[in-house]
C-alpha cells in the first residue's frame, strides 16, 4: 500500500485531539479544586434544565471518606439547594451535627448548563469562596475546551471517512 499522507496527517491530528479523556479530566479538576480550597474533598454536582433536582457528577474523597460527604451530599439538602441555587452556596462545618463544610460555585459554561463544583472538609470564607469562583471560570474554559475538542474530532473522523480514495 502506498504512503499516503492525507491519511497519516489525519490519523495524527485526530489522535492528538482525542488524548484528552473526559472522566480524567473531571477527576483532575476535582483534585485541583481541593488542592486549591487546602481541603481533601471536592467535586462536582449538575442540576437538570429546569433546576428541580441535582445529581452528584463526581466526587473526590480521601479514602474511607471519613467525613462521610458522600453520603452528606445524598442526605443533607444540599442537593435541593444546589438545583435552584444562581449564587455560590456555603455551609458551616460543624462536626458535632455532621455538617463537613461545604462551599459550592456555578461553573460557568455553555456546554454544561447548572454545574457547580464544591469543596468540603472546612470552614470557609469570604477569600475562599472569591477563589473557588475564580477557579470555576477555569473549570469551565477547561470543561469547554474537552467539548470542542470532541466535536473536532468527531468533524476530522467524517472527514477522513469521507475523503475519496
Amino acid at each position: 500500500m502506498p504512503y499516503n499522507r492525507v491519511d497519516v496527517s489525519m490519523r495524527e491530528l485526530i489522535s492528538a485531539c482525542s488524548g484528552l479523556e473526559a472522566a480524567d479530566l473531571v477527576d483532575r479538576l476535582a483534585r485541583a479544586a481541593a488542592a486549591v480550597a487546602n481541603t481533601s474533598y471536592a467535586g462536582f454536582v449538575r442540576a437538570d434544565p429546569l433546576r428541580e433536582e441535582a445529581r452528584s457528577m463526581y466526587a473526590h474523597t480521601p479514602p474511607g471518606d471519613p467525613l462521610r460527604v458522600r453520603s452528606w451530599l445524598a442526605e443533607s439538602g444540599v442537593l435541593k439547594e444546589l438545583a435552584s441555587a444562581v449564587e455560590p452556596v456555603r455551609m458551616a462545618y460543624d462536626a458535632r451535627v455532621g455538617e463537613p463544610g461545604f462551599l459550592a460555585t456555578p461553573v460557568p459554561a455553555v456546554s454544561c448548563d447548572h454545574l457547580y463544583v464544591w469543596v468540603a472538609g472546612r470552614d470557609f470564607c469570604d477569600a475562599d469562596e472569591h477563589l473557588l469562583s475564580r477557579y470555576a471560570i477555569a473549570a469551565g474554559r477547561a470543561l469547554e475546551a474537552a467539548s470542542g475538542l470532541e466535536a473536532a474530532v468527531r468533524l476530522l473522523r467524517g472527514v477522513r471517512a469521507f475523503r475519496p480514495a
